[in-house]
């Protein structure tokens, strides 16, 4: 019989969530989220599930809320075919980015993920810049990235290995896979990267094929996939965020195409993302150097020799001033809202005198 520990939960959230232990309350896992509604996994089945009420309104935020691949304490009513949800696991991983449009907020995309796949097709999606994006956003949540260049049979031998080496030179520590749906080649290896009782998660736009790499894996068309445009722009078919646990045991998440990936307070994963940087860095005169004008900087003195290319440069400056820029209009947000929260909860008392 499956346990818990198959499904990911190890010692730390054992560790870490002791408290939330509470009897009468069982533990399930978020398998996707729609609108508000969830469907959770348990070791045999999946459930409908609502928030309660008390959890829901003592959110101070949409980050507070459940995504997939949460760990959360259940109940379970109607003879065990629906679930209230009363409380969220601490989280040991997480991918986020800043939500879509001018709303300066985060959002949660997946929680609890141990490695994820960073998929761009070779074809009209290549775009290392964008690659960047995603290993910061890994990064910032503590989880292990590898990039998967899709649609290989759509270019020559040569191209191929341009384009790795393309990744390569912009990564110093994520592994690059290269892989055909059509053909197959590749995706032994791909399937040796899965071990039972880890979560994986698929990232990137809409139409690399991310969808189709998903059905290869079950070995069935289970879920829908539409031919890319001719302007190369991919079409939707994921519409939801879901977990799916694979014939050998490993989990996998599969995500929505973004167009949209800002980013929100990733100072940190901005410097991981850019290993590179960090050591040229430790170079620089002054130790809090900003790699602009400032002299004596080993950053700057690497792009002038040919050391550090000044694409990646510009990629770096440009990630780093975009985090930092919105993460300083979030920590306003977040005071304003605390202000205005303290203002309703004193008129709700005075209400009661």
């Amino acid at each position: 019989m499956m346990k818990l520990n198959d499904m990911g939960f190890d010692q730390w959230f054992q560790l870490h969530g002791s408290a939330l232990r509470q009897e009468g309350l069982d533990i399930a896992r978020i398998s996707a989220v729609d609108r508000g509604s969830y469907l959770i996994r348990n070791l045999t089945r999946e459930v409908p599930a609502e928030l309660a009420g008390k959890f829901y309104f003592q959110a101070e935020s949409s980050i507070d809320l459940p995504c997939v691949g949460d760990w959360v304490t259940v109940q379970y009513h109607n003879n065990d075919t629906e679930a209230i949800i009363h409380e969220v696991f601490p989280r040991k991983t997480f991918l986020r980015r800043k939500s879509a449009g001018e709303k300066i907020d985060l959002q949660m995309i997946a929680a609890n993920i141990d490695v994820a796949f960073i998929v761009q097709s070779c074809h009209f999606d290549f775009n290392v810049r964008r690659m960047d994006r995603y290993l910061v956003m890994a990064a910032d949540g503590g989880v292990e990235p590898i990039v998967v260049l899709t649609k290989t049979d759509l270019i020559s031998p040569e191209e191929l290995e341009q384009k790795l080496a393309a990744m390569r030179s912009s990564t110093t520590t994520a592994r690059v896979l290269a892989l055909s749906n059509i053909t197959g080649i590749g995706f032994d290896e791909f399937q040796q990267v899965l071990v039972a009782g880890r979560t994986y998660c698929l990232l990137g736009s809409s139409g690399v094929g991310k969808t189709t790499l998903l059905n290869r894996l079950i070995g069935q068309d289970a879920f829908a996939t539409k031919a890319v445009s001719g302007s190369g722009e991919g079409i939707h078919t994921t519409t939801r965020r879901q977990l799916i646990v694979l014939n050998q045991g490993s989990m996998l998440i599969d995500t929505p195409g973004m167009r949209e990936l800002g980013l929100l307070g990733a100072s940190e994963g901005v410097n991981q993302g850019f290993e590179d940087i960090g050591q040229l860095s430790q170079n620089c005169r002054y130790p809090n150097c900003g790699h602009m004008q400032e002299p004596g900087c080993a950053v700057r003195a690497a792009v002038t020799s040919g050391a550090l290319t000044d694409d990646r440069y510009r990629s770096y400056i440009k990630l780093r001033n975009e985090s930092e820029y919105h993460e300083l209009s979030y920590v306003d947000k977040r005071k304003k809202d605390r202000t205005f929260g303290r203002f309703i909860k004193s008129v709700k008392k005075q209400m009661k005198i």
